[in-house]
């Protein structure tokens, strides 16, 4: 026998035995993984499934509460034309003169129509210290307006003219479903009226029942309007203009603006509501009564009071002098004296006292609190009526 052919054979033989039985061990150990991972894949599924079907807002959970918590809001801009159409010839230009020179202009619209007389409602600053008015229609007829009637503190007035000409009378709407954020449009003649009359301009009812101190008599702050606050601008010649909804009603009466380096896009306008009360009030002959303390009053927080009374710089309102049996002097009320509440309302300076104030009718009586010394007392007044 061949030894080397043995020994061959031997070697060769026993190699082949080893490999084989490693391999049937992997192979063995890959199909042990291989069931056990589709085991625990399965047992996942199946845990998924039983956990979804007992929660199954589980996975939708951040899409469900959006839903619960948030309004769905359908937004569809038309635009205005419509509503600016239905508006558009009940707005006039008007016009005030000095000694036959055009001294200012601005804007109103038609509010009624009675027994073929045209009323007509502007703001009085548009025609205050002139001595003839006249109305521009939107056909560029012009015809002179007779003044009925107006208010400084309301800044509205009323004027009329009597024609047998048609012409659409404004549809008033309200304030109660106005809501911040509903688009507004306003209708003027900002500048030079004869090239940019009915100007439109569009925004948004940015607040409302905003309180604004203005002045009225003079160059100090000393009245409160409280108004529509938009975003829609306002410019010179604007003002007695309509501010409308977009169902082309008016809604407010624009008047002024705030005017700054820092500002832009503060316009106000006077509710609807109250313009009316004074326009009807006007309309139908009767007076604008206002209650009267009978003082002459001064702001305690200026330089002048603290020089003047000895006082020293604080809200308030000095009184610095009482008329003979009226009001003031009837309850008590001495040169020197800071009124600092009104029945309970505390009394900043004259802008908020008489906006506080005015609010009454004559006739009614107040709770004044003040410091007289350095004590404060109360007194009631009795409100009476300027003659």
């Amino acid at each position: 026998m061949d030894y080397n052919q043995y020994n061959n054979y031997n070697v060769n033989n026993t190699g082949d035995d080893s490999l084989s039985n490693k391999n049937d061990i992997g192979k063995k150990l890959v199909k042990i993984v291989i069931i056990t991972s589709l085991f625990s894949v399965l047992i996942g599924i199946v845990g998924c499934v039983c956990v979804f079907k007992a929660f199954p807002n589980l996975l939708i959970d951040s899409t469900t509460n959006i839903t619960k918590t948030e309004k769905e809001v359908t937004v569809t801009d038309k635009g205005i034309a419509d509503a600016v159409d239905k508006v558009h010839d009940s707005v006039v230009v008007i016009k005030t003169y000095v000694n036959n020179q055009l001294y200012a202009t601005g804007t109103g619209f038609i509010y009624k129509k009675v027994n073929g007389k045209y009323y007509f409602i502007t703001n009085n600053h548009v025609i205050e210290g002139g001595d003839q008015i006249k109305v521009q229609f939107a056909d560029e007829s012009e015809v002179i307006a007779k003044l009925e009637n107006g208010d400084k503190y309301a800044d509205i007035c009323v004027l009329s003219i009597e024609l047998s000409k048609n012409y659409p009378v404004i549809e008033v709407g309200n304030n109660v479903d106005t809501r911040v954020g509903d688009t507004v449009f306003a209708i003027g003649s900002p500048l030079d009226y004869s090239v940019f009359s009915y100007s439109v301009t569009r925004g948004i009812i940015s607040g409302k029942e905003r309180e604004v101190a203005v002045s009225v008599s003079g160059a100090m702050n000393d009245w409160i309007m409280q108004v529509l606050q938009t975003d829609a601008a306002i410019n010179n010649g604007n003002s007695g203009g309509p501010l409308c909804n977009i169902n082309g009603q008016v809604i407010g009466v624009t008047n002024m603006k705030l005017a700054s380096d820092k500002i832009e896009g503060m316009g106000f306008a006077i509710p609807i509501e109250e313009a009316a009360s004074y326009a009807d009030a006007i309309i139908n002959g009767e007076d604008i009564t206002r209650p009267y303390i009978g003082a002459s009053l001064a702001n305690a927080n200026t330089a002048a009071a603290v020089t003047r009374y000895g006082i020293d710089m604080q809200d308030g309102v000095v009184v610095e002098s009482v008329e003979p049996s009226l009001s003031a002097d009837v309850a008590g009320l001495k040169r020197g004296d800071i009124i600092k509440k009104m029945d309970d309302v505390e009394v900043k300076d004259i802008a908020t006292l008489r906006y506080q104030l005015y609010k009454y009718k004559v006739g009614d009586t107040i709770v004044i609190e003040y410091i007289r010394n350095g004590n404060t007392k109360t007194t009631e007044l009795k409100l009476g009526a300027k003659k």
